[in-house]
């Protein structure tokens, strides 16, 4: 064992003698003096420290760590004041641990700490206890005894011979250190009570914490009281509810209680149920009429039966199956929409062919305002049947779309079968809203309860928790709308009719906001239609400048404020004899509406070198999309900006690809991808870009700024290409069309696989343009770029054998140049993804 040596001790303190004894770090246990306490240790270092101390005079110093987490302490997790103790008994046990008995002598405090290698080895300073009798030590030890006394009656776990035993003790301190020991108190609380020696300053610190753990102790009474009382209060209402039953007996009040039984049977006598529903309301009266009726499970039986009673079994309403009828109400409430009136009419047709015929399952899928969920409930007019809606948007549960188990309190059938009892027939058109707004979560998948709902081959036999029975929903019409496909899961896109509706055009607006909007606008504000005129242009002039939508619903509300307007002019020449007719016109509707909120896209002013129309599709419809090219000198850069996705990225690189291999064809000088930079711009860079419909438009803007020749300002494209040159067919073609008829363009290049969508676009916006199919880029080129004369095809000149190969210096290209952007460096033969070196 090393000791410190004599020079490094510091300055021994006056006070009590000094001893130099081996520590014992105690964890979660203050050992005060004059207490015999059991203690099991484990540690190698604490078992040192006992075998030490029993080979000397069983001398050993107890103090406690500050945590008790730290299995190997050090000087700074050990309290200096503890308790000078001796080893009683020290046993070892069969798993290597010791268990040692250890009673404590008197206080002491850590002078220093002599060795911590083996073990800890202190001197330890004895602290003498000041000897403190007179009239304030009486009385603190009298009020500790009754205190300690009220303790002990509340606590209940110290016996009454503690009470006697403790107040026998004569010495202040041993009075003091022995009451203690039988209290609850914090780890913390009783180191500061050991670390206080003066026994009138530990009895009045005593004082203090034993007063606040009798007010605890109490608060804790007064909570078990409470509850007990709560309890025999319910026991109180049971025996009063049993008598009240007695006296209802007597008094014949209890024969209400069986004309209520005697009603629900003759409801489930009158009401059709299918065989499994009638016998379960059969077995839950019988199980009702054996119940108390103030039970709890009265309530849930009669719920039950409610439920089942309430429910359309067979209850149905009459299809109107008149074609033309049902036509004219589909037309009348919507504008456009072909396809899925189509598919209505087919299944009227049907349904009059056909005794009985499954609901279709259709899925309305479109961007918002497009009049998704208002057509369900036009077809539900047309065909004459109840209507129902139900939004699923943010559903979570499984539960509600199946229900709860009635094992629950509060349980509830799922909102299909909650709908179809507000709908009172069994063969409504259920509206299913928001279908791709659904998540899941650890309560379930409610997509995946869905797919037995809108499974044709299933429903007629869906099984709601509850309900706890089969019920038949194949000939409900099921609609259900969505904004986009992609967050449905296939299963439950493979049992739905898909019909997709892209958006309305520019004229079906101006049909819908002149026959539907303004008409319900000028009622709704209260103006007179014969007062109130708003042109066309006005309406266009909104539809163009002041919304970019798929749907009309920023267009009503565009309308309506248009009308507010108009009201308070109204308002303010009501004093007039004759009240102004009002006319908001395309020149006047800034006075209405402010400042135009989007760009109106237009063809350009004059054919340019490297200015390219292109034509994109988005939610709110078509778009003119300008491509800027522009070559300079450089070391072989394809640099790409717009915020392009990767795909028009792959696209860039394709057409960039394409040209270098038809260049000589073209008069391009074939080393240009050595000696010039290319930059590729498609402005408004805030907006993502992406899809594979650029191709065309790329190669042509490449072309015409390698070549210096002019692109047709009047002239528009759309069209993927090949490393080959064919044009790849692109879709909405539509949405399209009606941008570049917007754009006031003369010519239109489209992929000759799309020739056959042109039946879905109007005959009169056709009629506006010169439509040109192409099959391969060479057709695109010699429409889209001008000519004058000068052929655009040329003989390549041959490449003389003995020609040097052109010195090319080997140089970085500038990655840094324009932060944001993508560089591709051409220069190399093998040239490496977007962004990076090759």
């Amino acid at each position: 064992m090393l000791f410190a040596s004599n020079k490094n001790r510091p300055q021994t303190p006056s006070g009590g003698p000094r001893l130099q004894l081996p520590l014992l770090p105690l964890r979660d246990v203050v050992v005060f003096p004059h207490m015999v306490v059991p203690l099991f240790v484990g540690r190698e270092k604490s078992i040192k420290a006992l075998e030490h101390a029993m080979t000397l005079d069983k001398s050993i110093f107890l103090c406690t760590q500050k945590e008790a987490k730290v299995d190997e302490p050090q000087e700074q997790d050990i309290h200096g004041m503890g308790t000078i103790g001796t080893v009683l008994q020290l046993l070892r046990l069969p798993d290597g641990t010791v268990k040692a008995l250890v009673e404590g002598r008197s206080r002491g405090r850590i002078d220093y700490f002599i060795s911590t290698q083996d073990f800890f080895y202190v001197q330890v300073e004895s602290m003498i206890e000041p000897e403190e009798d007179g009239l304030e030590t009486e009385a603190l030890v009298r009020s500790l005894n009754s205190t300690f006394e009220s303790y002990a009656k509340i606590n209940k776990k110290i016996p009454s011979e503690v009470i006697s035993t403790v107040a026998s003790h004569r010495n202040p301190s041993h009075f003091c250190d022995a009451m203690i020991a039988h209290l609850s108190l914090k780890l913390e609380d009783r180191q500061n009570l050991l670390s206080l020696v003066s026994p009138i300053a530990r009895m009045g610190a005593l004082y203090e914490l034993m007063r606040g753990e009798i007010e605890v102790l109490q608060i804790e009474q007064r909570i078990k009281n409470r509850v007990k009382k709560q309890m025999e209060r319910s026991q109180k209402e049971y025996y009063l509810n049993e008598q009240m039953r007695a006296i209802q007996k007597e008094m014949g009040d209890a024969d209400d209680i069986k004309s209520e039984i005697a009603e629900l049977e003759e409801k489930a006598k009158k009401k059709r149920l299918s065989k499994e529903a009638a016998e379960k309301v059969r077995h839950e009266i019988k199980k009702l009429k054996m119940m108390s009726p103030m039970s709890a499970e009265a309530t849930v039986v009669r719920n039950y039966i409610d439920w089942i009673l309430a429910l359309p079994w067979y209850e149905k309403t009459r299809s109107n199956l008149d074609i033309d009828r049902a036509e004219t109400i589909l037309n009348e409430d919507h504008f456009g929409l072909e396809k899925p009136k189509e598919r209505i009419l087919e299944y009227l047709a049907v349904q009059s062919l056909v005794k009985r015929n499954r609901g279709p399952i259709l899925c309305l899928v479109g961007p918002p305002g497009v009049g998704k969920t208002s057509l369900a409930r036009s077809v539900a007019r047309a065909l004459g049947r109840n209507f129902v809606r139900l939004s699923l948007g943010g559903v979570r549960d499984e539960a509600e779309i199946r229900g709860h188990r009635r094992t629950y309190i509060g349980a509830m059938p799922g909102k299909i079968i909650q709908s179809l009892r507000k709908a009172h027939t069994c063969n409504p058109v259920f509206c299913l809203d928001e279908v791709d707004k659904m998540s899941t979560d650890f309560r379930g998948d409610p997509s995946a309860a869905l797919l037995e709902v809108l499974d044709p081959e299933q429903n007629c036999r869906f099984g709601d928790h509850y309900m706890d029975m089969d019920y038949d929903l194949s000939e409900i019409m099921f609609i259900t709308t969505a904004n986009s496909l992609h967050s449905i899961p296939a299963p439950l896109q493979d049992r739905m009719e898909i019909i997709r509706i892209p958006g309305y055009t520019e004229d079906e607006k101006l049909n819908i906001a002149k026959n539907f909007l303004v008409k319900k606008q000028i009622a709704a504000n209260g103006l007179s239609a014969d007062r109130v005129d708003i042109s066309d242009n006005a309406i266009l002039t909104a539809i163009r400048r002041y919304t970019s939508e798929a749907g009309v619903r920023s267009l009503e509300r565009e309308i309506a404020s248009i009308c507010r307007k108009l009201a308070r002019e109204v308002v303010r020449a009501s004093d007039s004899s004759a009240p102004p007719r009002l006319k908001v016109t395309g020149k006047n509707i800034g006075q209405y509406l402010g400042i135009p909120k989007y760009r109106f896209g237009m063809a350009e002013e004059q054919d340019e070198v490297g200015l390219v129309t292109g034509l994109a599709w988005t939610e709110t419809g078509g778009e003119i999309l300008t491509t800027e090219v522009l070559v300079m000198p450089g070391r072989g850069n394809l640099i790409l900006t717009g915020k392009l996705g990767e795909v028009m990225q792959e696209s860039a690189r394709a057409a960039f690809s394409y040209v270098r291999s038809i260049s000589p064809k073209l008069g391009i000088d074939p080393a240009f991808y050595r000696r010039y930079d290319i930059h590729i711009h498609i402005p408004e860079g805030a907006i993502p870009k992406d899809g594979p419909s650029a191709g065309i438009t790329l190669v042509t803007g490449l072309v015409s700024a390698l070549a210096k020749r002019k692109v047709r300002r009047d002239v528009a494209m759309t069209g993927e290409v090949t490393l080959r040159g064919r044009v790849l067919p692109i879709g909405g073609l539509k949405e399209k069309v009606m941008a570049a008829h917007r754009g006031e363009l003369k010519t239109l290049i489209i992929p000759q696989e799309n020739e056959k969508d042109l039946k879905d676009i109007p005959e009169r916006i056709l009629k506006t343009f010169n439509i040109l199919p192409v099959k391969m880029v060479d057709e695109v080129l010699m429409a889209s770029l001008v000519l004058n004369d000068d052929p655009l095809f040329k003989e390549p000149e041959p490449v003389r054998e003995d020609a040097p190969e052109q010195e090319v210096q080997d140089s970085k290209p500038l990655e840094k140049e324009l932060p944001g952007t993508i560089i591709v460096n051409s220069g190399s033969p093998d040239p490496g993804p977007a962004g990076m070196d090759a």
